[in-house]
């Protein structure tokens, strides 16, 4: 755990070790910063110092939601990095068989492997601390239940196996987004899920 500052009294103090900073009696309000951070937040804005010190989580309320243009894009990059990874795999495994029709149902296989990997490296990736694939990651946004906390692998899984009913809909669980005002799919509304942006831009 890193030395906190800490503003006691409006001004800045410290910087004070993990020991020391037990001593302080912070509060949930309490401005603290490393010197790694950009600017002050307040200490149960901090989930290192939550865990520490025993504060209580503030947990705000969503403001900024994924547009569906964005999110798309998101599913692209996804795609695009299991696809690669396949790929790469592919190559390596036909290198080294000589019968042409194994070679055939490793290429073919990936009509199935693809889709399923994409499940299953959702459901990890957005129940993780990361709460967001690497596709949503790179775009700036996470998926929180719906009072904007991260959701637990169970939660995740039934998001991502329901994509199944959003896509089987002729893409309409889909389209049900732009009609929602906080641009909830269907298989987001069957887990309780957000895909959440920090900011509008």
């Amino acid at each position: 755990m890193k030395d906190y500052i800490v503003v006691v009294n409006g001004k800045p103090t410290g910087p004070y070790s993990p020991d020391q900073l037990k001593g302080l009696k912070i509060k949930a309000g309490t401005f603290v910063k490393t010197e790694d951070m950009d600017d002050y937040k307040e200490a149960h804005d901090v989930p290192e110092l939550c865990e520490f010190l025993g504060i209580q989580t503030h947990i705000r309320e969503p403001q900024y939601f994924a547009s569906l243009d964005v999110r798309l894009l998101a599913v692209i990059i996804d795609y695009f990095i299991i696809f690669a990874i396949y790929c790469v795999i592919a190559i390596v495994v036909v290198v080294f068989i000589d019968d042409k029709q194994m070679r055939i149902i490793v290429s073919v296989a990936g009509l199935a492997i693809i889709p399923l990997s994409k499940i299953i490296y959702s459901t990890i990736m957005e129940s993780s601390a990361r709460q967001g694939s690497w596709g949503k990651i790179l775009m700036g946004l996470k998926v929180s239940d719906e009072k904007g906390a991260p959701i637990a692998f169970g939660r995740s899984l039934i998001r991502n196996l329901s994509k199944i009913i959003s896509t089987g809909t002729i893409g309409l669980g889909y389209m049900m987004g732009f009609f929602d005002k906080k641009q909830q799919c269907l298989h987001d509304k069957i887990a309780g899920t957000l895909v959440i942006k920090d900011r509008l831009i």
